[in-house]
């Protein structure tokens, strides 16, 4: 690198968007970029995550209001690709919430039409941290040299060009230190290949609110007030389905641990994350139940706020659990 010159960058921004459900500064610490989704309260618009907290619509939902969500207008992503070619990008990547449940994948890709450098966008098929594991790890492939990197192959599609621009830039760095970066191609397929590793499962103290968004049908929601039972949700091939009936709260929050925990068993490394509305105790007692089981330090046990939209449509109650490979 000559003198005065910049340090060199990766040459791949990764973009998400609010429902990631990230904890504080993790976005920041990786290099994404985040793009919120938009919320209703009685009628007024808020940004998730800059004009409206999840503390603040918990008490909008405890209080009655009317709160609906909305995916992010094209332009917001279209504005988030400029900055990221700004900053100096020469690719994207951007990886959603699961398409069966938002239009938040078809306005990344109408904006993607118009980005000053190419666009790829994966439909992560899941939620929460689910998704937004799948994010982080794509952000720090993107910025760690190739020569660092552990091995990622190409997609199909990544095509000729690809290959011969990984094999001039692998050539090039033999003969002096400048790093090379992942290309779009080994940054979208880390994404994709966590997203698919992703399982996430929800416990919610009513499915009303699911119900009403459209995001669970009747005889499913139904089940909630039938014998008291309290269905365990997961997400099954990007959309929200009742996987387990268990009579009580406690008891379903036992199984909650219990699928975690069975899923953990069955893998060599992952990672786990517990999401809530509302107050956090319950939420870091599993954690903690969690790391002692696994054998892990509790502060390896992601705690998140789920975030509005999400609780806006749950509703209060909320405790999710998330094992991806990541």
């Amino acid at each position: 690198m000559s003198p005065g010159s910049a340090p060199p960058r990766p040459r791949v921004a990764v973009v998400t968007d609010s429902t990631a459900a990230l904890p504080p500064g993790l976005a920041e610490e990786v290099g994404l970029h985040v793009v919120p989704l938009d919320v209703s309260i009685d009628g007024a618009w808020y940004a998730e995550g800059v004009d409206v907290t999840p503390a603040q619509l918990l008490h909008a939902l405890e209080r009655g209001a009317k709160v609906t969500t909305s995916q992010p207008p094209p332009s917001a992503f279209a504005a988030a690709y400029e900055r990221a070619a700004a900053a100096g990008a020469h690719e994207i990547v951007s990886v959603h919430l699961s398409g069966d449940m938002s239009g938040t994948v078809r306005s990344a890709r109408t904006a993607s039409a118009v980005s000053p450098v190419p666009v790829r966008v994966v439909d992560s098929r899941t939620a929460a941290l689910g998704l937004g594991l799948a994010a982080v790890a794509a952000a720090r492939h993107a910025r760690t040299p190739l020569d660092e990197a552990p091995e990622v192959q190409a997609t199909p599609d990544d095509g000729l060009g690809g290959a011969v621009r990984r094999w001039v830039t692998r050539t090039a760095h033999r003969g002096g230190p400048a790093p090379v970066w992942p290309d779009a191609a080994q940054v979208a397929h880390v994404a994709a290949e966590a997203a698919e590793s992703a399982r996430v499962w929800f416990l919610v103290d009513s499915l009303e609110h699911l119900r009403r968004g459209g995001r669970l049908g009747a005889g499913a929601a139904a089940l909630g007030t039938v014998l008291g039972l309290r269905p365990i949700l997961s997400v099954q091939d990007g959309r929200l389905v009742v996987c387990e009936k268990v009579r009580t709260r406690r008891a379903a929050r036992d199984r909650l641990e219990q699928l975690a925990l069975a899923e953990l068993a069955g893998r060599d490394s992952a990672r786990v994350a517990v999401h809530h509305v509302g107050p956090s105790d319950a939420a870091e007692e599993v954690a903690a139940h969690l790391a002692l089981a696994a054998g892990v330090p509790v502060a390896d046990v992601l705690v998140a706020d789920a975030g509005a939209v999400l609780a806006a449509h749950v509703g209060p109650g909320l405790l999710a659990v998330v094992v991806a490979d990541v």
